[in-house]
């Protein structure tokens, strides 16, 4: 069995991450897949991209030529959506390998155009890694439900207007995805009732099969050891707080974290507990957090992240609206109790009360009260890091969850849905 994933990068983002641990899933339990993307960085030999230098340099380019069309609403909010115009030769690619399955991941950024998914010619499983296959251009609508009609008057855009381009973009998507041998698969409940619920794919079947983790990378070190090799300090409580980009992305909730640890900082906290941020650099103007705060830039390997959730005390993550984040998984994974607003994905892997804590959204009070709990008693702590490991090694383990993309594969190549 032959198995195709298309992803526009192999590595950097969540999508890329996730994406690129499934495909090393597959080929452990002996499924033949191969990954086609539009920037390769890595070395894999069973990854592909655009071999010759003038061919990389054009997919760079790619991402800024395909948001051109944006020039004409410069009110818009500055967060991602892709109107997916530009032509691409994929389908030649996928030819050339003959896949009996093509696997779609995030293939936003000028990869694809909308209408290159007819030209594909074979059964098509879609993984979302967020919301764009079904709205008519953003990749995160936050609160905005306008994709169960058309899209149109589109918030992101800041436009008013009925026909604007995502009305537009909409059109082009019930055209090209009418008829599709198409599955359609969420990371988590929430996203695939959202997929439902929209109106492109609401006659779609829709699947839920998590995101994978390798848990012989994502384990537990010891707490001690871990900080002694980041030269963390022994004495002191770690709140850790990343992702990429952590703190300029918004929806990862940075301006919702700085009044919680002002909170703590209140309540006794300012010289028991430290922030330790990953992801993004120290900020030339630093924010007054009310507690001391370690910023170690971003890191590039799986070991270095493994050594750092080990060493943290709990792992936070104030987002506005995730699917189901590779940083609470990874936590967990090492034993790191997670806090996080109630939304989205997150209640897929963080029970609350029994690996960590999920507040109300969006508030900092009880944000703050959830870090406290969390933090104060060290029997407690120790109960919520075993059953945070125990969760991804029951659900989140990639050879699991690359065996359940494999029954897939053969129900969907006998034709026999199940």
């Amino acid at each position: 069995m032959k198995a195709l994933l298309l992803n526009t990068f192999d590595s950097g983002g969540g999508a890329a991450i996730a994406a690129y641990r499934l495909h090393k899933g597959l080929q452990a339990i002996d499924v033949d897949s191969r990954m086609l993307v539009q920037l390769k960085t890595g070395d894999d030999r069973s990854v592909s991209g655009p071999p010759p230098i003038w061919r990389k340099g054009l997919a760079m380019s790619r991402p800024f030529i395909d948001n051109i069309p944006l020039v004409l609403y410069p009110e818009r909010k500055k967060i991602i959506f892709s109107p997916a115009t530009i032509p691409d030769r994929v389908f030649v690619r996928v030819r050339e390998y003959d896949p009996d399955i093509v696997h779609l991941h995030w293939i936003a950024a000028g990869f694809m155009k909308v209408e290159s998914l007819k030209r594909l010619k074979k059964p098509i499983i879609w993984t979302l890694h967020d919301s764009w296959a079904f709205t008519g251009g953003c990749h995160i609508p936050f609160e905005c439900t306008r994709y169960r009609q058309m899209c149109g008057a589109c918030p992101t855009l800041a436009s008013t207007k009925e026909n604007d381009l995502s009305r537009k973009i909409w059109r082009r998507k019930q055209r090209a995805w009418k008829g599709l041998n198409l599955t359609v698969v969420a990371p988590s409940r929430w996203l695939a009732e959202c997929a439902r619920s929209s109106s492109l794919f609401r006659d779609t079947r829709v699947k839920v099969i998590p995101n994978g983790l390798d848990i012989q990378i994502f384990k537990p070190i010891d707490k001690s050891t871990a900080r002694n090799i980041l030269s963390l300090p022994q004495d002191k409580k770690l709140i850790l707080f990343g992702a990429m980009d952590s703190t300029s992305d918004r929806n990862k909730g940075f301006h919702f974290l700085l009044p919680v640890l002002r909170m703590l900082s209140e309540k006794g906290w300012r010289d028991r507990a430290e922030l330790v941020v990953f992801g993004s650099r120290e900020p030339e103007n630093t924010p007054d957090l009310g507690i001391k705060a370690r910023y170690m830039g971003k890191l590039n390997d799986e070991i270095s992240l493994a050594i750092l959730y080990s060493a943290a005390d709990l792992f936070v993550l104030p987002s506005i609206q995730e699917n189901l984040p590779n940083t609470v998984m990874e936590a967990l994974a090492c034993g790191t109790p997670c806090i996080a607003f109630n939304q989205g994905g997150l209640p897929d892997m963080i029970e609350h009360g029994k690996n960590g804590y999920l507040a109300k959204p969006y508030e900092t009070n009880e944000l703050a009260r959830g870090i406290e709990w969390v933090l104060e008693d060290d029997e407690r702590w120790r109960g919520l890091s075993q059953r945070a490991r125990k969760k991804v090694e029951d659900e989140f383990a990639i050879e699991k969850v690359a065996k359940r993309y494999e029954d897939l594969y053969k129900e969907i190549i006998s034709g026999r849905p199940q």
